[in-house]
């Protein structure tokens, strides 16, 4: 992405707690020139521990309860990067992450939460579940619950450790299982609950009074409470307690002492005696000037802090405050806790129990106070202020009202596929160009296909192809994957393997180290995919600019006999795409903050998958003809097949894969950059008023990067090929249409609004008529449109 200044200083998050969403809504607010923040974060939606409860018991949504990082790091102008620290290399200012190069920083800030500490119980980590990190507790639960359900309800569930979070948990457990039991039409009576404390008694360090609420309302609802227990051992399907003996349990949650990560231990940073990182006064570690740290992971000096999420919040502002005096060269100032934590806890139902100094409260009306104390800090970070754009510079008088409708447009414009010339412009730009005749030129500008093919003598053509295009992610690692692996598709679409690859990037300009770094993770994530191709890297270009960006000269091999054309469709053909639409709309709205980080790692995904698996496929399967579909979207490369192929087109909007989130972005008016070029495009397609009324009209024009194989094979073979993608990783693979004869209509393309043409199409399979009879008797019935 394009920078406004120069990088100087790079500041790196480790972990999305609770301080560090503070740290970056706060440089959202005030950024300082020159300083670029990245968050590693094992999950891009980072719960919220006070509201954990509340979504275990149903009171919450997903995303009610959790933390978008994605439209928060665009807001803070940080990288993402959802990977897990798993060292420091200290001397070279590195953080080693599991899945990435490492990332290097000027600044490191530490903010990982804890475990609960299973290692020093024998078994504990085998058949406990742990509540935390809390961040894959909600996968963890989903599974209990389904394995309760698989038992009809007859389960015995265990919680240890009889803290503020183990008794809230289980209470908010206890509420869901049992509801969701006898909506199963089990009985609920089958369940029993423990909870089981290794000291006296309940909730240690809080109010007599308090305590006592809570052993009432745990008697209330059917839950045994054992205390003094400590557990010496965990055995599949039991607790062996001192003092008590073993206690069945068909499944047991982990709440105990918490444990801090255990890579710091060899990190090379100053720990207590129990491995927590120790901080100053100031949160910063101690020893380290270029360290931070705060929540549940640190030893704060001079004071023990509880591990509980109101103290990393609290820490959140001075944390951001001191980053910003390091940067700065200012004097650091103390963070200073609070001495009493107000403790709101609620008990599974809409009823809670609070206390502060002492006084204790209860009822519905201390929920309704916690559940308006929550959501006022979730819109803080869910809800980010709109920030002005920095005034364009002003344009000449000679600009008139369409230029300068154009000229206002660029601001915008998309990365990736979505930077891409319109097919109507790059058209009339090369009308006029004569290239130099050769003979051994079998495919070239005269008949463009995905790639050019030329004869060099044997058995096998040259296929020669480039894509070059600006970040549509501000992760060069990321990105260097993404353009290796879409600068591959037009090899893998044309039948091809690829053989060598010449590298086109360019860096933005900056501090030579900073460069480096970048240039080194965008190139070794490209050569990721290209090795994995069996693509040699060769060499390459490199160059200075505003914005990072990143191509490559593709060269492959095919058999002369197996070249696949876009000119190869036949009548009686099905249309097959092995990916998901949408990425034009989700980067737009990734840009603009707008769209949710899961619905923009869900589309990386997507991009870096390679194509190579499903060519291969359809190969197996007869393929006629393919194009992989990228920046014309979907309807410019198939309206480029029909055509050199002289054939008509039916496809069924509503099998159209979609990407999760394209919907929510197309309906809020979120296109791409290059959407109203390709819609001119919309002359091809029949009865265009009554299709333009349909809500995913707009995803036929959407630009893809690293988009899937739009292919066509005999539509008896439609079925089991695509039964043979999904098997093979393409889940989302479909039938889209078929192909038939050219009818006279201008138009070539059909868009069945129903979809019954198209299931008329493949039911006319088990009829004796031949396919290509069948569909010219569909195709030619009364439109359906």
């Amino acid at each position: 992405m394009k920078a406004a200044t120069p990088v100087l200083k790079d500041v790196v998050l480790v972990g999305a707690g609770h301080s560090h969403v503070t740290v970056l809504r706060m440089f959202g607010m005030k950024p300082i020139p020159g300083v670029r923040l990245t968050l590693i974060s094992r999950e891009v939606h980072t719960p919220y521990s006070g509201m954990l409860p509340g979504l275990i018991a149903g009171h919450y949504g997903f995303d009610d309860a959790h933390i978008d990082t994605g439209p928060l790091a665009r807001f803070a102008g940080a990288r993402l990067y959802q990977d897990e620290a798993v060292d420091l290399d200290l001397a070279g200012r590195r953080v080693i992450c599991r899945r990435r190069p490492p990332v290097p920083y000027d600044l490191l800030s530490l903010n990982i939460g804890s475990t609960p500490n299973t290692a020093d119980v024998p078994g504990a980590s085998e058949h406990a579940i742990p509540v935390k990190p809390i961040d894959g507790f909600l996968r963890r639960f989903e599974a209990l619950q389904a394995r309760v359900l698989a038992r009809k309800g007859r389960t015995a569930v265990a919680l240890v450790g009889a803290g503020a979070g183990g008794v809230e948990l289980l209470l908010a457990v206890e509420h869901r299982l049992r509801q969701a039991v006898a909506r199963a039409g089990f009985d609920a009576g089958g369940l029993s609950f423990v909870l089981v404390s290794g000291v006296a008694d309940i909730l240690p360090g809080f109010p007599a009074a308090f305590r006592a609420r809570f052993h009432a309302v745990l008697a209330a609802r059917g839950i045994a409470v054992i205390t003094g227990a400590p557990v010496t051992r965990v055995e599949a399907g039991r607790l062996m307690l001192a003092g008590y003996g073993p206690l069945a349990a068909d499944e047991i949650l982990w709440t105990t002492q918490a444990a801090p990560a255990r890579w710091l231990a060899k990190a090379g940073l100053p720990l207590d005696a129990r491995g927590f990182l120790r901080v100053d006064q100031t949160l910063r570690v101690v020893g380290r000037d270029e360290v931070f740290a705060a929540g549940d992971t640190i030893a704060f000096s001079g004071r023990e802090l509880p591990k509980s999420g109101v103290y990393a919040v609290r820490a959140g502002p001075a944390l951001a405050e001191n980053i910003r005096r390091t940067l700065t060269g200012r004097s650091l100032r103390r963070f200073r806790p609070q001495r009493e934590a107000l403790y709101l806890v609620s008990t599974g139902e809409r009823h809670a129990v609070g206390s502060r100094n002492g006084v204790v409260v209860e009822g519905d009306w201390v929920w309704r106070w916690k559940d308006w104390i929550d959501r006022r800090f979730m819109r803080k970070f869910n809800e980010l202020p709109e920030m002005t754009p920095a005034p364009a510079a002003a344009l000449p008088p000679l600009a008139d009202r369409e230029a300068l409708k154009e000229i206002s447009a660029i601001a915008m414009r998309c990365g990736g596929c979505g930077a891409k010339v319109g097919a109507t412009v790059l058209s009339r730009a090369l009308a006029s160009i004569e290239p130099a005749a050769r003979a051994d030129v079998v495919v070239g500008l005269d008949a463009p296909d995905d790639a050019a093919l030329v004869d060099v003598g044997g058995e096998q053509l040259s296929l020669q192809t480039v894509d070059y295009f600006r970040a549509i992610v501000d992760d060069p690692y990321t990105l260097g994957k993404i353009a290796a692996n879409h600068s591959l598709g037009d090899v893998y679409a044309m039948g091809g393997e690829p053989q060598t690859a010449l590298a086109i990037a360019t860096v933005p300009y900056g501090l030579e180290s900073k460069v480096e770094a970048d240039l080194s993770a965008m190139m070794a994530g490209a050569n990721e995919v290209l090795r994995e191709a069996g693509c040699a890297l060769v060499g390459g270009h490199t160059s200075e600019g505003a914005e990072l960006a990143l191509g490559f000269a593709v060269n492959g091999l095919v058999p002369a006999t197996a070249a696949l054309r876009k000119g190869g469709l036949e009548p009686a053909d099905g249309l097959i795409l092995t990916k998901p639409l949408g990425t034009g709309t989700l980067l737009a709205a990734d840009m603009r903050g707008k769209a949710k980080a899961r619905w923009v790692m869900a589309a990386i995904a997507h991009m870096i998958a390679s194509n190579a698996k499903a060519a291969q496929i359809l190969r197996q399967h007869g393929v006629h003809a393919a194009t992989d579909v990228t920046g014309f979207g979907l309807i410019g490369h198939l309206i480029e097949m029909v055509r050199a192929s002289d054939v008509d087109a039916t496809l069924a909007i509503d099998r159209l894969p979609l990407l999760e989130g394209a919907r929510e972005t197309l309906a809020r008016g979120i296109f791409s950059s290059l959407q109203p070029q390709n819609v001119r495009l919309r002359r091809a397609i029949r009865e265009l008023a009554t299709v333009a009324e349909h809500p995913l009209y707009p995803l036929l024009f959407d630009p893809q990067t690293a988009g899937g194989l739009l292919a066509a094979v005999p539509l008896a073979e439609a079925e089991p090929c695509v039964a043979a993608l999904r098997a093979a990783g393409y889940a989302a693979a479909a039938i889209i249409g078929f192909v038939a004869e050219r009818s006279d209509a201008l138009e070539p393309v059909t868009v069945d609004l129903s979809g019954e043409q198209v299931a008329q199409a493949l039911a006319g399979l088990r009829h004796t008529r031949p396919p290509a009879q069948a569909l010219e008797e569909i195709h030619t019935e009364k439109s359906v449109l």
